[in-house]
């Protein structure tokens, strides 16, 4: 059954583990069928809601996905294959332009911040029963977001932005739900929406932000949430514009019941201002990461929202990790309270060699995008030709394909690892990668 592979189980738990054992070591296929339902009952000798429950389990999984008389079949990218596979394997002397990891010369020192909370810890110990949420943070979280003209909402902190984007869908959606998403967008979030059973829509990106006839359309098609990158959106560099905003506040004020999820992990290396979304439906959330600004292991975000999503998500989190470590919630105030990162000298460093690059590209006639943030995406016809004769060249870029849904190839090329000096070789390597200017005869 199925070519080589052999569907096992009596159980509906078994035959789902068996199923998705086989997509997991690359025995299934994405968009291979699996028989029908009443057949594999046959021959497995089970009941027909047998077969249903194991099915049913496997799409919420996200392992699956299902088309009524046209069967089911393994999802194009099911949720056990995690999109950071397609990474690029960076050799000795390759100039690594993948990775998507800030300048670590631009992240502040942590030594004081890190002293100050372990005293703060000695004096005052965090033990069980203490508020989940820092008051010198949450103080300093409110104020920043009051002053980017976020709605007003209750404070939550979470492990980064992918945990507060999860715990988030999580209160309100259930499996099979749609959400709209960016496309291209962030590979992280596109394998997260298929693992929690949720539909993604994907919806295109210009340097503005989402495409606002795209998501109108998603959301006429019954999308029940949409999450936005506000700004240094990855992989486009996109930014939403005051106009754009505009455009999508009125939008999603024709759908109240939608849940709006806003990522703002480029606060604080954007110096673009933030036009947020907050408010425009019942139901949001906004959230903001350490990982770009301040280093990617401080691994912390903290979220607002509406109360009842911001208490769902606390509620969940009680009966899971509890809170996030007062030490880190501690540096990061310290941090904050001193004025640790200056987003200004940050973003105008990443500016600087990503307009640079920009500009170097334009010049050999090679289209790329960046509006803020730390990438550039540059639209090619043959990703998995430009990645490899670029990393033979000397220089490692991340395959669009980590990043698209149904938008066409492309190549991220992350600057933060990028000195003056390398800009015109990248460009030229990047120019005789694509072929861009070439014209050859074939006999």
């Amino acid at each position: 059954m199925l070519g080589e592979y052999r569907i096992e189980g009596r159980r509906a738990s078994e035959i789902a583990a068996s199923v998705e054992r086989a997509v997991g070591a690359g025995e299934l296929q994405p968009g291979e069928v699996l028989p029908p339902l009443r057949e594999l009952a046959v021959y497995l000798e089970v009941n027909p809601n047998t077969v249903a429950a194991a099915y049913r389990t496997l799409r919420d999984r996200g392992v699956i996905e299902t088309a009524g008389r046209r069967g089911s079949r393994v999802r194009s990218r099911p949720a056990s294959t995690s999109r950071e596979a397609m990474a690029v394997d960076v050799p000795p002397g390759v100039l690594d332009a993948s990775s998507g990891n800030p300048d670590a010369s631009l992240l502040p020192p942590l030594e004081r911040a890190l002293a100050e909370a372990a005293a703060r810890s000695a004096r005052r110990p965090v033990l069980y029963g203490a508020p989940a949420v820092d008051d010198d943070l949450a103080a300093l979280a409110r104020s920043a977001f009051a002053a980017d003209g976020v709605a007003e909402g209750p404070i939550a902190v979470t492990s980064g932005s992918l945990d507060a984007i999860e715990r988030v869908l999580a209160a309100h959606l259930r499996p099979g739900d749609t959400v709209a998403v960016e496309d291209p967008g962030w590979g992280s979030l596109l394998d997260l929406i298929p693992a929690l059973g949720l539909r993604p829509a994907p919806v295109g990106v210009d340097d503005e932000g989402p495409l606002a006839e795209q998501l109108a359309r998603a959301l006429q098609d019954g999308a029940r949430a949409v999450v936005i990158t506000d700004r240094a959106q990855n992989p486009t560099g996109a930014a939403v514009s005051r106009a754009r905003a505009a455009q999508l506040r009125t939008l999603l004020s024709g759908h109240p019941g939608t849940l709006l999820i806003e990522d703002d992990h480029g606060h604080g290396i954007v110096d673009l201002p933030l036009h947020p979304l907050s408010g425009a439906t019942d139901h949001w959330a906004l959230v903001r990461s350490t990982a770009k600004a301040y280093g990617p292991d401080l691994r912390l975000a903290v979220l607002t929202g509406d109360p009842v999503t911001v208490d769902r998500v606390r509620g969940r989190q009680r009966l899971g990790p509890g809170w996030i470590s007062h030490l880190l919630q501690d540096t990061v105030a310290h941090l904050w309270r001193t004025s640790a990162v200056d987003p200004e000298k940050v973003a105008g460093a990443y500016g600087r060699r990503r307009d640079a690059l920009i500009h170097a590209l334009s010049e050999r006639g090679v289209r790329a995008r960046g509006r803020s943030g730390m990438n550039v995406w540059v639209p090619v016809l043959d990703e998995t030709g430009a990645v490899a004769r670029l990393l033979h060249a000397g220089w490692a870029v991340a395959p669009g394909a980590r990043f698209r849904l149904n938008s066409p190839p492309g190549i991220r090329i992350t600057v933060s690892g990028l000195s003056d000096d390398d800009i015109v070789p990248m460009a030229d390597a990047v120019a005789a990668a694509t072929g861009v200017g070439e014209a050859r005869r074939y006999e």
